[in-house]
């Protein structure tokens, strides 16, 4: 089976919350396991002994040699952590999550869960992985449940003990069935996803299973029971020598732009002209030879009011190359003063004539006068609200900054919405894959009465938009726009 099909078969198929849409964790939903990424980072800090580790291993061997049950090196791990405190635990997880395990999401594992959520359908993890591991996935997903292995807490610490069994085998299929009955779920309308022949009973108490990226003896038992296999794209698959070829050769003539335009504007005295040249020129450059070209709804929006404050939700290197390429021109950036003395940054700075602001002076008038100075010259501010990149798909917190500055210089909020830019080239990722990145531009938003000691309302509002539109894709209902091409 495509991925393209079952997407098609759940749109197609029951529909409303009495669906319920199961999945495991584990090579399911993200290529790995939490549990390799929670051991690294604890030999990392040097907090497992040798005598752990040797345990540890030896009943993991237990496991794949002899097909022992998960119990044993579940109870095992979880006693290992007694006497932690859980909201340690919970820190601890989250940031794992972001550092490690957001990376590792399958992109058509996004796709599957954002289906089911269009078909209204309940949303729940069944794993036999522990809440710290399963729970920042969750949230990552927005799934409405999570079925786990649980730690035993008291009075606010871990006690060593499982609260109940590892989820894992028949034991998974007895918790999904239980949480049916109880959530009104009727499992023979139901879809569940795993990866692993263990999960049989889990994957047989749904009407619509699926073995997905399916490992050992899965695939003969998807056979022997007619169930439908699908294989999702790893993250980051597609990069090879192709990809680092289309990368060097893109970044060479992105910096070869940046040499023509710098000695054009010495050649006319002008530094805007350097700027609005490269800005034109280089970007477009640099995408078409990575293989990159944007599918732009609400073009039109760029260019309606300037200057403007520029947003957009940050999530890969290439975001600074489709800026560049949609607004084009008499444009700069929010740069931190300390920034001035880095010479990996000087000589672009000085071609942006980038607006330098000194985070000492606070968040007052003082600090974002050399940005409101661009603004009311007649120069847009380009300014990601996240601050920086986000893990995931998902949007991070927003900050005020940008809007203080849209506010004090009077000036319009035009939102820049990103769909999938990570798919192309991921968060820390050095290399480029060819695609069609999606961007929607959203009306500009005026702020020249925006009362001051209103901003969080200002957040709040523009904020709701990309979500609304990160939820409901103009293209994906209707024909887009503009294919902005390079």
């Amino acid at each position: 089976m495509k991925l393209n099909d079952r997407l098609a078969e759940i749109a197609a198929g029951p529909q409303g919350p009495s669906v319920g849409a199961f999945f495991d964790l584990d090579g399911t939903l993200i290529d790995g396991y939490t549990a390799v990424a929670v051991y690294r980072d604890r030999i990392r800090k040097r907090d497992v002994g040798l005598r752990e580790l040797g345990q540890t291993l030896g009943l993991a061997l237990d496991m794949r040699l002899r097909g022992a049950d998960l119990d044993a090196l579940a109870a095992f791990a979880v006693g290992a952590l007694a006497g932690r405190q859980e909201e340690d635990l919970e820190e601890w997880g989250e940031r794992l999550f972001r550092q490690q395990i957001a990376g590792l999401v399958y992109p058509g594992a996004r796709q599957l869960v954002e289906a089911h959520r269009r078909a209204g359908h309940t949303l729940v993890m069944a794993t036999s992985a522990t809440w710290f591991q399963a729970g920042p996935v969750a949230r990552d997903l927005e799934l409405d449940d999570v079925l786990c292995t649980r730690h035993g807490v008291a009075h606010g610490m871990l006690t060593g003990l499982l609260d109940g069994g590892a989820l894992w085998g028949p034991a998974k299929a007895r918790a999904v069935e239980a949480y049916a009955e109880r959530a009104g779920i009727t499992l023979t309308d139901s879809y569940a996803y795993s990866n692993g022949a263990e999960d049989v009973p889990f994957l047989a108490v749904a009407g619509y299973p699926c073995a997905l990226n399916p490992d050992g003896d899965l695939p003969a038992a998807a056979l022997l029971h007619d169930w439908p296999v699908l294989r999702l794209d790893p993250p980051g698959s597609h990069f090879g020598v192709g990809a680092l070829v289309r990368t060097s050769v893109a970044l060479s003539a992105l910096l070869g732009s940046v040499g023509l335009s710098t000695g054009v504007g010495l050649l006319s005295r002008s530094r805007a002209t350097a700027a609005n040249l490269a800005g034109s020129i280089g970007p477009d450059l640099a995408l078409s030879l990575a293989g990159v070209r944007l599918r732009v709804s609400g073009e039109h929006n760029l260019w309606a009011r300037r200057p403007a404050v520029f947003m957009f939700n940050h999530q890969s290197g290439l975001d600074m190359a489709i800026l560049g390429s949609l607004i084009r021109r008499d444009v700069t950036a929010v740069v931190k003063r300390e920034a001035r003395s880095d010479p990996r940054f000087a000589a672009i700075g000085a071609l942006l004539d980038v607006a330098y602001v000194d985070r000492a002076a606070g968040r007052g008038r003082a600090a974002l006068e050399p940005a409101v100075a661009k603004l009311r010259a007649g120069v847009s501010i380009a300014i990601a609200p996240e601050g920086t990149r986000s893990p995931t798909p998902r949007l991070g917190r927003f900050k005020k900054g940008g809007f203080y500055l849209a506010v004090e210089a009077g000036v319009p909020i035009v939102p820049i919405v990103i769909r999938n830019a990570g798919d192309l080239m991921w968060r820390d990722s050095l290399l480029v894959h060819p695609g069609t990145v999606d961007v929607t531009v959203l009306e500009p938003i005026e702020t020249a009465e925006w009362p001051i000691d209103e901003i969080e309302k200002l957040v709040d509002v523009v904020r709701a938009q990309y979500e609304a539109t990160l939820r409901q894709w103009p293209g994906d209902h209707a024909p887009v726009e503009t294919e902005h091409s390079s």
